[in-house]
């Protein structure tokens, strides 16, 4: 009999699996922050400074971790939150993981930066028990983007989420050690690492190779629409510095659905969110890899819950390693919690079948701090479960 489990019990497992199967480079484009990583640290650190306070002899033998989002009921409070390299870790890993997210009864955002059209991802992974987002930046050339909402629009997908706290691009300098760079920088590390990870080579690249060719950025409006290899790495968007919130107020008018800010840090900038029409905000620091000065988002998701809670939608992401973790958000006000890197590890490591399991651990892990504090529902949950430090 196959292990369910695949060997896979926490994310340190998930992030060790996929940092064995692929190449060096594109781990470190995966995984690692920006500058110093101080936030990427600090996301962890700051989280698990954070301590709960259990309650006992409750009976909590039958236990529901189940919300309603958006109206919608959903299995568990986590969404899987973008992330452009899925199509790299896997062949179509994007497919793969919006499965995933399908078979756990959560949401998928599907990334700009993709490697997969959102319509064949929708196609792909749509349909009954299915909850489709797509997320996206703003281009200085405004009709591009506007262009790609569109399709989005017309693919079906339920939600735009519009990621503002980029407004120039990353360093993450060792994108460019690693060569990954325009042009591709070929060095005998770089070469001879792939080399090493037969299999990605030949499950990933190789199969694109044979089959749609050179990978590509299948999302970008087709006037920008390149290889991977034709811009650096995390610098291969046309960065727009000079977006506003007239730029959410236009999304508002052309966007039927419901409209998500993401990379929220202070409570007023979410006041102005839902004052320019947006059904929510993620409190987001872009899993350290932007601001590298920037606090880690748990911290300043009470004051944007006192200040918008009752408003709009609050989701908060960047840190969340454990399912503790997502407790500890949800105690705190979160309406549910976005996951990037574990789901990304998952495929990385097994394909849909990692990514099933990755969510698998934050289900169970959730399930059991949830009957470790005393509760049966995470509507039960309360500050008072919450000691800051």
């Amino acid at each position: 009999m196959s292990d369910p489990t695949l060997g896979l019990y926490d994310t340190t497992d998930l992030r060790n699996a996929a940092k064995q199967r692929l190449p060096r480079g594109l781990f470190e484009f995966m995984d690692r922050g920006h500058d110093d990583e101080v936030a990427m640290r600090d996301n962890v650190a700051v989280m698990q400074s954070i301590k709960l306070h259990p309650r006992v002899l409750t009976d909590v033998s039958v236990r529901d971790q189940g919300i309603t989002l958006f109206g919608k009921a959903q299995q568990m409070p986590v969404i899987v939150a973008p992330t452009g390299s899925a199509g790299l870790a896997w062949h179509d890993g994007e497919i793969a993981i919006a499965r995933a997210a399908r078979a756990h009864g959560i949401p998928f955002t599907l990334a700009l930066g993709s490697m997969t059209k959102l319509e064949r991802v929708a196609e792909a992974a749509g349909g009954p028990g299915s909850s489709l987002w797509f997320q996206f930046y703003m281009w200085p050339q405004r009709k591009l983007s506007h262009q790609v909402i569109a399709r989005a629009r017309e693919a079906g997908f339920e939600a735009l989420v519009f990621t503002v706290d980029t407004p120039v691009a990353p360093g993450r300098e060792y994108n460019l050690k690693n060569g990954m760079t325009i042009p591709f920088k070929f060095t005998a590390r770089n070469t001879l690492d792939v080399l090493a990870h037969p299999r990605w080579l030949a499950g990933v690249w190789l199969r694109y190779m044979l089959t749609t060719g050179t990978p590509r950025y299948q999302n970008f409006p087709q006037e920008t629409q390149t290889k991977i290899t034709a811009l650096p790495m995390g610098r291969s968007s046309n960065f727009c510095a000079d977006i506003t919130w007239d730029d959410v107020r236009e999304l508002r008018r052309l966007w039927p659905h419901k409209l998500i800010v993401k990379g929220i840090l202070h409570a007023q900038d979410a006041v102005m969110a839902a004052d320019c029409g947006a059904d929510a905000v993620v409190i987001s620091n872009h899993g350290g890899r932007v601001l590298d000065a920037a606090p880690a988002p748990i911290l300043a998701l009470p004051k944007v819950v006192d200040a918008v809670g009752k408003r709009i939608t609050v989701i908060v992401d960047s840190g969340f390693r454990r399912g503790a973790d997502v407790i500890k958000a949800m105690a705190l006000g979160a309406n549910a919690v976005m996951l990037g890197r574990a789901p990304l590890h998952g495929v990385a490591a097994a394909g849909e079948a990692g990514a099933l399991r990755a969510l698998q651990i934050y289900r169970d892990e959730i399930d059991r701090v949830l009957a470790l504090l005393g509760c049966t529902r995470l509507d039960q949950l309360t500050r008072a479960h919450v000691a800051m430090p």
